[in-house]
């Protein structure tokens, strides 16, 4: 990776630290007509999915709140959360008893965890195959380039990847973090999303010989094929 001067590091990480306590600030502060917008806009989205799941009484989840990762060296997966991906550290907890960091950005929380019980001789040597269907965690940007620019300015090794979907694609970065946890940086809002109940589709009693023509992708319609079939071998 790059290096540069620690004052302008240091310069730059307390620029990120005030963006984020403004940011904790503006959140605590809603007012009465923010609530009521933003009552206005989930509306919608509830409506539909108290229709997709049947009014099934789900858990009363708000959002992803963080992502906790165990690590060998809290330093060093701090930095890079912190000059590759734009996270800054926050406080955590002071009753912690063990080596960790909190990070925070995009609405969402890193927690680094330090394992004591890795081994030198257990930690990666040579670099693992960047291989895009291991689990990750994946970013949203604006511009899949400037992404794949900066991680060559900064020694990353990538792959990438492109999804099309009915003419529409989603470009792809891939790389890990120092642990080897993949990170994956795209424009999947390229695709909108669909709920598989939305999906029409005829079931069908012999093979998948002939791709649907509607407007929902051939594995949606072939898992609510699946699943029709399922309902109708149950034994009662």
């Amino acid at each position: 990776m790059a290096t540069r001067s620690h004052s302008s590091h240091m310069l730059e990480r307390d620029q990120k630290k005030k963006n984020i306590e403004k940011l904790f600030e503006e959140n605590q502060k809603v007012t009465n007509g923010d609530q009521a917008l933003r009552e206005k806009m989930t509306t919608g989205a509830t409506m539909e999915i108290e229709e997709v799941t049947g009014g099934r009484q789900a858990l009363p989840l708000l959002s992803l709140n963080h992502v906790s990762l165990m690590c060998r060296s809290v330093w060093d997966s701090a930095r890079f959360y912190e000059d590759i991906l734009g996270f800054v550290l926050i406080k955590r907890p002071s009753s912690f008893d063990f080596n960790g960091a909190w990070l925070y950005n995009y609405g969402i929380g890193i927690h680094l965890i330090e394992n004591p019980s890795v081994e030198e001789n257990d930690a990666i040597d040579e670099p693992r195959p960047i291989n895009p269907k291991d689990n990750h965690m994946s970013f949203q940007c604006t511009d899949v380039g400037l992404v794949k620019r900066r991680l060559e300015e900064m020694g990353v090794r990538y792959v990438t990847g492109v999804v099309e979907e009915a003419g529409v694609k989603v470009d792809q970065v891939f790389f890990h973090d120092p642990d080897g946890y993949m990170v994956e940086i795209c424009n999947c809002d390229n695709i909108p999303i669909l709920p598989i109940s939305s999906c029409p589709f005829k079931p069908k009693l012999g093979s998948f010989g002939k791709a649907p023509t509607n407007s929902c992708g051939f594995m949606e319609t072939m898992m609510m094929e699946s699943l029709s079939m399922d309902i109708m071998n149950f034994s009662f």
